[in-house]
């Protein structure tokens, strides 16, 4: 399956038969705030635009997407272990199953895709600066098995760091588990900073083994026209992030 035009493909040399892309705003049916393509339900949109766009990506995937509850933690569903009309409450999902597809739904946080080194599995983790200072990439790191050494990943869009504001409670819950992320933080005004999810990302993800590392580098809060943010409108659709295996098992190009 190939991903829409527009929509964001990672750049990385994980297995061909990893599959992965990002949504961006255009193209749904979605009005107002939320124009266009919002895949969020909770969101506040009318459900059933959420349920046409929904069905405008499902259209480039190989199954029905594993939606989740996100609540920014740092839980892992197993999507191989996953039933039929299941909502996993998870910030993260990892799959070996061929064509079973797993999802993260985001509007700031920051996607971030892995891949096994064999192919052999893929995970995708919603990475918010709460789920990110507690661990989710090393949970998803850890689900996702194999040598670290040998894995892929790729961030996706999230809020950049010259627009990412936060207070010294979000430096200190870095801080607390690894006292070098304090460069990840810059001072912006009395008591605030800016912070760089990317550069706290590829921090984590160099300390759970993973070296290599592409994406990052779009800012969702200063691409109106082009990604949803949730800090520049409360009433924010969502973008998806979505990985899976491909079924065809063909070492074919990417989408």
């Amino acid at each position: 399956m190939s991903a829409a035009a527009g929509w964001i493909v990672p750049d990385w040399s994980a297995p061909p038969r990893v599959r992965a892309f990002s949504t961006t705003r255009p193209g749904g049916t979605s009005e107002g705030e939320y124009a266009s393509l919002n895949l969020g339900l909770s969101s506040g949109d009318d459900p059933l635009r959420v349920g046409a766009n929904r069905a405008i990506v499902r259209a480039h995937l190989p199954g029905d997407p594993v939606w989740m509850r996100q609540v920014h933690g740092t839980a892992v569903a197993d999507l191989d272990a996953w039933m039929p009309g299941e909502v996993p409450e998870a910030d993260a999902a990892a799959v070996s199953r061929p064509g079973r597809v797993a999802v993260v739904l985001t509007a700031d946080c920051l996607p971030v895709v892995l891949a096994r080194g064999d192919g052999a599995r893929v995970a995708v983790a919603h990475a918010g600066w709460r789920g990110l200072s507690a661990g989710v990439l090393e949970a998803t790191v850890a689900a996702l098995g194999g040598d670290p050494g040998e894995a892929f990943a790729w961030l996706g869009p999230a809020i950049g760091p010259r627009a990412f504001e936060v207070g010294p409670e979000v430096r200190e819950a870095f801080l607390d588990a690894d006292g070098g992320a304090g460069g990840a933080f810059a001072p912006h005004g009395t008591g605030k900073y800016l912070a760089d999810l990317y550069a706290l990302a590829r921090r984590r993800l160099a300390r759970a083994g993973i070296a290599r590392v592409d994406g990052g580098g779009r800012c969702t809060l200063s691409e109106p026209d082009a990604l949803f943010s949730y800090r520049r409108a409360k009433a924010s659709g969502r973008q998806g992030t979505f990985a899976w295996i491909d079924p065809a098992g063909q070492e074919a190009a990417r989408a």
